[in-house]
């Protein structure tokens, strides 16, 4: 009770997400050191994003360990909203109708540590900025607009300043040519995004045993056999990726095999879609291209 009115709650919980966020990257450096020894560049990525989030774990422990008081209790959005389809496009356009002035609106990509332009015109509600990250933040000199928001094709960092608000529509929506894949250890789905709708989709199918019957196969022989089943249909996934040469590619599905696919992705999600492999990806993409706004 205490620390959720401290605000402290709400740090636990990012701690939380980030050590998980740091354990998997470590997983990923060590499944990467196995299976590519020349895969220094990758690897190198993935080292300095370790290194970024356990600097900002320990920032985050040593505001717990001051007490919380740099949080204020009553800090929090004025509002969170998903936004997808014509309720998007609308936001969107709101944004970018408004006029600033010269220099007079902020846009900044957040991904790690919020930039000081960013926190001198929040003062107070940076911590929100913090909480959202990685997130695109849209502030004009007045405070009247403030908001983030998480484009699923995040671009690179930057800071900003302009008359009007920096968005980018590829940003938000699937750009034509866009490569989508679904992966899942028994399902596999992709197509292509032309004129907004997914096209030209491919799919693979995979029977693999999901539960070990009693009697029969020794667990350890079941877990084999259960292995050597997803690793084919890997391979199958992989065969069409290589043939398709996508140029630019997404890829959505389950954690424990997305890493397998060893493929350069502008975007990597988990995603639960099951089901028919073709309405499993066009909902997997359904909820990529789906973008949360936080009133700070």
């Amino acid at each position: 009770m205490l620390d959720s009115l401290l605000g402290r709650a709400e740090l636990k919980a990012r701690i939380e997400e980030l050590e998980e966020e740091k354990r998997h990257l470590e997983r990923r450096l060590d499944a990467e050191s196995e299976r590519r020894a020349d895969a220094v560049t990758a690897r190198q990525t993935a080292e300095e994003r370790v290194n970024r989030l356990e600097d900002r774990i320990a920032d985050l422990e040593g505001r717990l360990d001051e007490g919380g008081d740099e949080v204020a209790a009553d800090l929090a959005p004025r509002g969170v909203e998903s936004l997808h389809g014509d309720r998007l496009d609308a936001v969107l356009n709101r944004l970018r109708s408004v006029e600033a002035g010269p220099e007079g609106a902020l846009t900044a990509f957040v991904d790690d540590d919020v930039p000081a332009a960013v926190s001198d015109l929040l003062g107070d509600r940076t911590p929100l900025v913090d909480r959202a990250a990685p997130c695109l933040v849209c502030v004009d000199d007045a405070r009247l607009v403030s908001v983030a928001l998480d484009p699923p094709l995040a671009p690179e960092a930057f800071v900003a300043w302009d008359d009007g608000f920096r968005l980018d529509d590829d940003w938000f929506h699937p750009p034509d040519g866009l490569t989508v894949a679904l992966v899942r250890s028994d399902l596999f789905a992709v197509g292509v995004y032309e004129d907004g709708e997914l096209a030209d989709v491919e799919t693979v199918e995979t029977d693999v045993k999901s539960a070990h019957s009693k009697g029969g196969f020794s667990q350890s022989r079941f877990e084999r056999r259960r292995n050597d089943q997803i690793a084919a249909h890997l391979d199958d996934c992989r065969a069409v990726l290589d043939r398709r040469d996508p140029e630019r590619l997404v890829l959505l599905g389950e954690r424990t095999v997305l890493d397998d696919i060893d493929r350069e992705a502008v975007a990597v999600e988990t995603v639960d879609a099951s089901g028919d492999p073709a309405a499993a990806l066009g909902d997997a993409a359904d909820s990529l291209f789906t973008t949360r706004l936080t009133l700070l």
